[in-house]
């Protein structure tokens, strides 16, 4: 079992700082090897962080930059509530995606993501992969 002083917020936070830098090895290191990561349709879920990965390294390679910022942020016990407002500097644009995730921590590791947003919001900008 991983012992750590870090509170399920704070490993929250130091999550979605890794991912507005893009750096996916730091990330994956606080994501549990079981962990389910789910998007609204038509995104779907996957498992772990292999698959985590998998999924956003490629949808997010087309950004110059990224602004994860968290509005509004609770937690009860292991479970982390957080509204965002997600930022994405393309080649041509910024756009923006408000976001709410929840989250669960247990020893230290992230066990489970949700995220709420709505896709075609997102999709109808994005460029094609």
């Amino acid at each position: 079992m991983t012992q750590t002083s870090q509170s399920p917020l704070d490993i929250v936070r130091a999550f979605m700082k890794d991912m507005e830098r893009g750096d996916y090895d730091s990330a994956m290191t606080l994501v549990a090897d079981d962990c389910l990561y789910t998007n609204p349709p038509p995104l779907g879920s996957v498992n772990g962080p292999a698959d985590m990965r998998g999924i956003l390294e490629p949808f997010f390679a087309p950004t110059l930059e990224n602004e994860l910022t968290v509005l509004r942020a609770a937690s009860d016990g292991p479970v982390v509530f957080i509204e965002r407002l997600d930022r994405h500097r393309l080649a041509d644009k910024w756009v923006e995606l408000p976001v709410t995730g929840v989250l669960e921590v247990r020893d230290g590791k992230i066990t489970s993501w949700r995220d709420y947003f709505d896709a075609a919001t997102i999709l109808s900008v994005w460029p094609a992969a």
